[in-house]
């Protein structure tokens, strides 16, 4: 088998995408030339409708698009995915493509679609079902907080555990309410001993992040992001020095995280938005494929990488079981497509 000279890495604006698909590029080996795309301002947060196509990019902006095709593109999320289709057909169908996540659309187009568990996908030989999403944390960066962060947070009362906030997702609800409820969870697990440091992210609403002032218990400690200076999230120290972890139900990203630096982790589940509708949106996305969230967290239980907030005191013994290698099945599959 030859490495292919023309592999193409088309990404968005979103890091932690980014970063998992840069994780199989890398792994794969192949020579990659990075294709990354700026959108047109109202898809820059809004969703386009998915096709092939290029009608939501902005050009002149992005990195160009243009022959020789390439044999191979990787790419994650549905406006990248949209740009990769479009290259596809550009190719008469040579190129191949694999998508890491749930397609929107044109399902059997894709070549490998990559799908972690918090998503439905149908059964088909274009799908490899993951158990994690591919991201990880770099332990490097990690390492080097903790250490710039040591002397601060080693004189606070043990425990130290990181709350992590998330954001509101549909059909999901994070607001004052809840974080008030999240405060008073946090508190009973840890029986109000030691320090709980609670540090909000760019998705947290600013009530929310006002309810947890108002709300702060005297052993706590809140970073706000957006509002205190960048160079005081203790995020990743946080993540190298706490003895557990709080995250809400809303961020895959942050509970892998933790996972994966064997970190004791408790999950503050979301309560669904109410009325009929939302809860009968979240029955039909389970039905006919969609993200779920909940199906996610009760596998994290199930493997005891975590366990539900709530449910009596944390556990600060770190979690040991084994994270499945699953980039190299999926580094297995990309190359079977050009056996």
């Amino acid at each position: 088998m030859q490495n292919f000279s023309r592999v193409w890495l088309v990404i968005g604006d979103k890091a932690g995408d980014n970063a998992q698909a840069t994780a199989v590029a890398e792994a794969l080996g192949w020579p990659v030339q990075q294709k990354r795309l700026v959108f047109q301002l109202p898809y820059r947060l809004g969703k386009p409708k998915f096709k092939p196509s290029l009608y939501h990019l902005d050009p002149a902006l992005s990195d160009p698009l243009t022959p020789p095709w390439p044999e191979l593109v990787i790419t994650i999320g549905r406006r990248p995915a949209m740009v990769a289709l479009w290259i596809k057909r550009q190719s008469g169908g040579r190129t191949k493509v694999v998508l890491l996540g749930r397609p929107k659309g044109y399902f059997s187009e894709f070549d490998l679609v990559v799908a972690p568990a918090q998503y439905f996908v149908p059964n088909r030989p274009n799908v490899l079902k993951l158990t994690l999403p591919l991201m990880r944390i770099d332990k490097q960066k990690v390492e080097a907080a903790a250490l710039a962060w040591e002397e601060r947070l080693k004189r606070l009362p043990k425990p130290l555990v990181a709350v992590l906030v998330g954001g509101a997702t549909k059909p999901y609800r994070l607001d004052a309410e809840v974080a008030r409820s999240l405060l008073e969870q946090a508190l009973a697990a840890t029986r109000g001993k030691g320090t709980l440091y609670i540090s909000t992210s760019r998705r947290t609403p600013i009530e929310v992040v006002q309810a947890l002032e108002s709300y702060l218990p005297q052993n706590a400690k809140l970073y706000r992001y957006g509002l205190d200076k960048p160079e005081e999230n203790p995020y990743l120290a946080l993540l190298g020095l706490a003895d557990a972890c709080i995250v809400t139900g809303d961020s895959i990203s942050m509970m892998v995280e933790a996972i994966c630096l064997g970190k004791p982790l408790a999950i503050f589940p979301l309560p669904l938005q109410g009325g009929r509708y939302l809860r009968l949106k979240q029955l039909l996305l389970k039905w006919f494929g969609g993200r779920d969230l909940e199906a996610f967290q009760r596998l994290l239980f199930t493997r005891e990488w975590a366990v539900p907030l709530g449910r009596g005191e944390l556990p600060y013994l770190a979690r040991m079981q084994e994270i499945p290698d699953e980039i190299s099945q999926v580094v297995q599959r990309i190359k079977a497509l050009f056996l």
